[in-house]
Order: structure tokens, then sequence, then C-alpha cells
């Protein structure tokens, strides 16, 4: 279901609940590893959809289902920096929150305000200091049930042309890095102190492969669909990069793309 607005994304919820369905919500699915027997129950996606942007002076509000990188350039082009690492984020303004997400040295909790979330039947309005951000976390990991519908931003003024450039720069610096094959994006939580693309690299698992899942030669930490693989595939190559790391340098890694579905 691609819901038309915040309405019947809650009634759809709310009808779901009380004939038992199970509800997914998915931004744009990026980071989203979904395995092979599907999901069972309602899935809700809203990239299409919940797309709207307001901007009063330094104050924005942003859909669930805007586009990170759209918002990125929305911003910048009215003149308001902060969100410009939000163009090295392939998602919706829901799923960076539910992860935090951030790129080029910031991260989604730096400019984020607040958060409107239907739980319990009702939306509520959550301040930044409620949801519970850190690296790659959310209170909503805690909170399967909960749906953000909008967010709110505090950004500064800023030259358009000078946001535009950096921007720019970015978007450079993630095509020359990024492969060009289907991946779930980063499957590694950085591991303190490092990258996890370095330290699969270090443990020589450049190239390694399950099945038709490759751990790519342009970045390690991006493990890439070489066509027909499956989600079993990956998540084997998965547990085996984990397992040689920990036996080679003795890193423990954490994935970070999220695992949905049934096996």
């Amino acid at each position: 279901l691609e819901p038309r607005s915040v309405d019947e994304l809650i009634e759809a919820t709310e009808r779901a609940g009380e004939h038992n369905v199970p509800v997914t919500i998915l931004g744009g699915g990026t980071n989203v590893l979904v395995r092979d027997g599907g999901i069972r129950g309602l899935t809700i996606r809203l990239a299409k959809s919940l797309t709207n942007v307001e901007i009063e002076g330094t104050h924005v509000t942003a859909d669930a289902g805007v586009l990170y990188p759209v918002l990125a350039n929305t911003t910048a082009g009215r003149g308001l920096a902060g969100l410009e690492f939000a163009t090295g984020i392939p998602g919706t303004v829901g799923g960076a929150l539910y992860m935090n997400a951030g790129a080029y040295g910031s991260e989604t909790t730096e400019v984020l305000d607040w958060a409107d979330v239907f739980r319990e039947h009702r939306v509520v309005r959550m301040e930044n200091r409620d949801l519970d951000l850190s690296y790659r976390h959310s209170a909503l990991h805690d909170n399967p049930g909960w749906v953000v519908l909008r967010a709110g931003y505090t950004l500064t003024p800023g030259d358009p042309t000078q946001l535009k450039a950096r921007i720019k720069e970015f978007r450079a610096q993630r095509m020359n890095g990024s492969p060009n094959r289907p991946s779930c994006g980063s499957t590694f939580k950085r591991p303190k102190g490092d990258f996890p693309g370095r330290v699969i690299e270090a443990a020589g698992l450049k190239g390694t492969r399950v099945g038709r899942i490759e751990v790519s030669p342009v970045h390690a930490n991006y493990f890439v669909n070489l066509g027909g693989g499956t989600a079993q595939e990956a998540l084997e190559l998965i547990e085996h990069v984990r397992q040689k790391v920990r036996e080679r340098l003795g890193i423990e890694l954490e994935p970070e793309v999220r695992v949905i579905g049934e096996p």
C-alpha cells in the first residue's frame, strides 16, 4: 500500500490491527534485506507518497516519505544549511530518523527538532531528546509498532550557491566510492575508531562470494547482487564475514542492514 495521506496511513494501520494483520512500514526500502519468504501481512511504502515539505524561515517540516536527497536539494536551494549530508543517503525522512542516518561527518540528530509518531492509536509529537537517537539507532528500533508521519528540522541560513556546490561534491564522492550493482547499502555499522570497509578489506575478504552475492571489490562494506542472488546467500555472506573478521582481527562487526520478512 502507498497511502495518499497521513489519515489513510493511520486508517490502514488501525484496520490491520483490528484484524491481527502484521504491518511493515518501508520508506524507500534502502538498507533493508527482505528474506526469501517475503513479508507477511500488510506492507506500507511511503517513498512515493507523503512527500510534502513546508519551509518557514529556518524551520522545515517534511513528511516521512520525502526522499532525503530531495530534502537536501530543496533546503539548499532555499539557502538553508545543515542537511547537505542527506544527499548521500538514498532513503526517506522516516527511514533516516529510524536509523539516525548520517554521512560525511554529520547525523540526522544534529538538525532534527521533533517527529510526529503514530503510537498507541494516537499521534504524538516526540522531541529529539525523547527519540533516543544514537549511532544508527532510535527509539523506533525498540518499538516496531510506531510509525513516523513527519519530522521537523531547524537549519541555519547559508548561501545557496555554496550549499549546492557542497552537495555536488558529496554526490561525486558517493558516486566514486560506491558500486554500481544492486545492494542493501552499508552492511555493517562502524566499529569503534575504524571503518567497516577498511576492516573487511584488511581481513582479505574483498571479492568473497556466497552464491551470487559478493563483497564488492569497489567498497567492501557493500555486498552486491551479481544477478540471481538470494537473501539467504546475503545472510550467509554477512555471517561469514563477521566470523572471519572476528577470527583474523578480533573485531566484532554489527550489521547495519535491517533484516525483515519470512525465511
